[in-house]
């Protein structure tokens, strides 16, 4: 790789970096509540190491050595430099990379699965570590002439997540670079059929051609009554993988489920009641024999465990990452309702029987009782992951949410925290100050819709057990894409997610932002939110917002395409996948509803505007009509059809490629990264502690939490 080649790889500099805030919401908790809030917070943080080890083999060192350097000072950065004799631009270049490190938790973006590399020369970055022992023996175990901590120049495909066979890196897959896409399919066709659940294992092929299923726990030998897979341990493999073997490991991340499941078991002394203390239970013995299923009734409990002053849930939830889109991340986070605007959110539960008819599909596809969910507004003080999400809807699993249901969440101080003044690439000098004042109101209506309509509607079809169906075989719903009897459905033991694997997550995004296009032009819901009557008026404060959402879905496509990777063809976040396609929708509308317009030869003032006119009469049909494509597809588990349609509209050539995407890399804007507060518990009371929103406040919060 030359130098503009890495150029897109650098780090920001410098960082977008936000606060956290959280002070006035923990202070309201009772010293009980602050105390379970306290463990639940440890119990995340725990899993840190595990999301290293998830992202890149160099990912858990790198951490290290940042908070070597850190003690190495105490905190003194100045010292540091002055010691090491590193420039102030090379110092700089560090500090604000590895801030961004400690907010991506790992070398690759949260949002982009890309790598970064520090704006510095290895030789700046030796300098910087011989001052501290620990560190440059740290670093001895990672320095590559090509890699690690800098960028992959001989083999650049390493920069991006993916199969391993296909050149591409995936740490849920160690040391295992010529394990194939079908051997893991196969793998986790099999896990399927034994009814083992994989979001907390990895997989790893040895030299033999035999495979280790490594599950995540405390206890290296479980006890054969809560193993998931009882007595067995090992399997021959049969088909294409004949005479090879596949053996269940337990005791992967073992250092950190202990801790974890300890911190769990705390918690539950401080539960508000005997539902939270069971959760917390089954949460405990989850993360100590490494049982899904008991992981599952620890989900179980927290739909059933409504409006609680401090809400939470942990463990291995989102397979965004993996490229099977079966294994899952860690993640934990624990917050406070805002009761203020959990109203709104309220409202729309209570308004989701009325809504969800709406929608472009028949009740044959939709659930035959639309289970009610929390639906909360939160305020985050706790949230160990890659990135944050501004909403949530869990669980992940539809047994769990066909029959109990699921719970929805906004997370307010996440939604609200900006950097003051950032510029808004490609909105037209006209439209950005009703842009900027309205995009936040924007946002959150599409974020509610989004997690309570889009991720709470549906019924897939499935065959449950053996000759046993959820509609009727001798009177099938009728397709309404085909006007015949479905042909598909899902068979005994196969999900959504095992259907359709990698395509799954975009593409569910994809549906969910969908339902956000189509039922945000209902009045009703966007007086809900506080705007308008109820009644159409396109040129009120409704109107205003409506017409915000769906010129911030334009933008976003177009800014999606710095998620596209050229060389691989390959995209790099599911969200901004989805928001392409939905941008190609508009467009393919047609009647001028969304225009690009430029006059310079390399697109530097290209804007995208959408005529706020043609939102009800253009806009929103051709979102319904794709919707329901979508929609369909993934209910009849027809994932060939999913596929070719998914892909017409998300790939990205000719204008798209060599015109577009260059200006949007040229204009790109530093993601932003969150300092988080830390608790600390003292004589029985909880203090809570919180930071600067520098890179400096970044790592000191990280080196404080000691995990």
């Amino acid at each position: 790789m030359d130098e503009a080649a890495i150029k897109p790889y650098l780090a920001d500099a410098p960082p977008t970096i936000v606060k956290l805030e959280i002070g006035a919401h923990f202070d309201g908790l009772t010293d009980r509540e602050k105390l379970y809030a306290h463990h639940l917070s440890r119990a995340s943080h725990y899993g840190t190491r595990i999301i290293l080890r998830s992202v890149s083999l160099e990912s858990e060192t790198i951490y290290d050595i940042i908070l070597a350097l850190y003690d190495s000072c105490k905190g003194d950065w100045k010292e540091l430099q002055s010691s090491s004799g590193v420039s102030d631009g090379d110092f700089k270049a560090f500090v604000e990379y590895a801030a961004q490190f400690m907010g991506n938790l790992g070398n690759y973006k949260s949002f982009g699965d890309s790598k970064f590399v520090p704006r510095l020369f290895p030789e700046s970055l030796e300098k910087l570590v011989a001052v501290c022992p620990k560190a440059k023996e740290l670093y001895q175990g990672i320095k590559s002439d090509d890699g690690g901590i800098f960028a992959n120049t001989k083999k650049s495909s390493l920069m991006h997540f993916g199969y391993p066979d296909r050149g591409l890196i995936s740490a849920y897959y160690p040391d295992s670079p010529d394990i194939t896409e079908e051997e893991i399919s196969y793998i986790s066709h099999f896990m399927g059929d034994k009814k083992l659940l994989p979001e907390n294992t990895r997989l790893k092929k040895l030299k033999s051609g035999d495979f280790e299923l490594l599950i995540a726990s405390a206890v290296l030998n479980p006890p054969a009554d809560v193993r998931d897979a009882g007595e067995l341990a090992e399997w021959q493999l049969d088909g294409k993988l004949q005479g090879k073997r596949l053996t269940l490991v337990y005791g992967d991340h073992q250092e950190e489920m202990a801790k974890i499941a300890l911190s769990m078991k705390k918690a539950a002394q401080y539960a508000a009641d005997d539902l939270q203390k069971t959760m917390m239970e089954a949460y405990a013995k989850s993360f100590s024999t490494g049982s899904m299923a008991a992981f599952l009734d620890s989900q179980k409990s927290w739909v059933k465990d409504l409006g609680p002053k401090v809400e939470s849930n942990i463990g291995f939830i989102e397979s965004d990452r993996d490229p099977a889109g079966v294994r899952s991340e860690w993640e934990g986070w624990v917050a406070m309702v805002n009761q203020e605007r959990t109203r709104a959110f309220k409202a729309l539960v209570d308004s989701a029987s009325k809504m969800i008819p709406k929608l472009p599909w028949s009740k044959d596809f939709e659930k035959d009782k639309f289970l009610a969910p929390d639906f909360t507004s939160l305020e985050v003080l706790t949230f160990a992951t890659s990135g944050l999400p501004a909403g949530i809807n869990l669980p992940n699993f539809e047994s769990i949410r066909a029959v109990i249901g699921f719970k929805n969440v906004s997370l307010g101080n996440v939604l609200s925290a900006k950097a003051p003044n950032q510029p808004i690439p490609f909105i037209h000098a006209d439209d950005v100050e009703a842009y900027r004042k309205l995009s936040d109101s924007a946002f959150e209506v599409q974020v509610g819709i989004h997690e309570l309509l889009g991720h709470g509607s549906g019924k897939v079809l499935q065959e449950t057990s053996p000759g046993v169906l959820n509609f009727d075989k001798n009177n099938p719903p009728t397709n309404p894409l085909t006007n015949k009897p479905v042909q598909s459905y899902y068979l005994p033991g196969q999900t959504y997610s095992s259907v359709f694997g990698n395509l799954s997550s975009s593409y569910e995004e994809c549906r969910a932002e969908s339902c956000a296009m189509d039922l945000g032009c209902d009045y009703e819901i966007l007086q809900i939110f506080g705007f308008g009557n109820g009644q159409e008026d396109l040129h009120g404060t409704a109107g205003d917002v409506l017409w915000t959402m769906y010129l911030s879905m334009a933008r976003a496509g177009v800014v999606a395409l710095e998620f596209w990777d050229p060389k691989s063809g390959k995209w790099g976040q599911n969200h901004m996948r989805a928001r392409y396609a939905i941008l190609q929708v508009f467009l393919e509308a047609g009647e001028d509803f969304t225009t690009l317009s430029h006059s310079a030869d390399d697109l530097s003032d290209l804007v995208i505007r959408v005529d706020r006119s043609k939102i009800l009469s253009v806009g929103r049909p051709a979102v319904s009509r794709f919707l329901q494509k979508l929609h369909i597809y993934k209910c009849t588990a027809d994932v060939k059809a999913a596929n070719e349609l998914y892909n017409k509209y998300t790939s990205v050539n000719g204008f798209w490629a060599e015109k577009v995407r260059p200006t949007v890399m040229a204009k790109k804007m530093p993601r932003k990264v969150f300092v988080q507060a830390n608790t600390v518990e003292k004589d029985g009371k909880v203090q809570l502690k919180e930071y600067e929103a520098t890179p400096e406040g970044m790592i000191r919060s990280f080196a404080e939490r000691d995990v």
